[in-house]
């Protein structure tokens, strides 16, 4: 499955946002310093942030895996 470019300008996906929300990143500011994102017109910061916030509350409210 390809991602959704955020940052066109870091090529960061909303897969790569996601990685990193489950690798640790909890802010921002963390996120860009990981993968660059909105760093430089910063166009994409509103998405950006949606994503992280998204992404974040998967990790902190996972859904639970329904048994086949």
């Amino acid at each position: 499955m390809r991602g959704m470019y955020i940052c066109l300008c870091n090529a960061v996906t909303d897969h790569d946002i996601r990685r990193a929300a489950a690798e640790g990143v909890r802010s921002f500011d963390e996120l860009q310093a990981r993968t660059g994102c909105s760093d430089c017109c910063g166009c994409c910061e509103a998405e950006a942030r949606a994503t992280l916030e998204s992404a974040l509350a998967q990790v902190a409210f996972p859904l639970p895996l329904v048994a086949a």
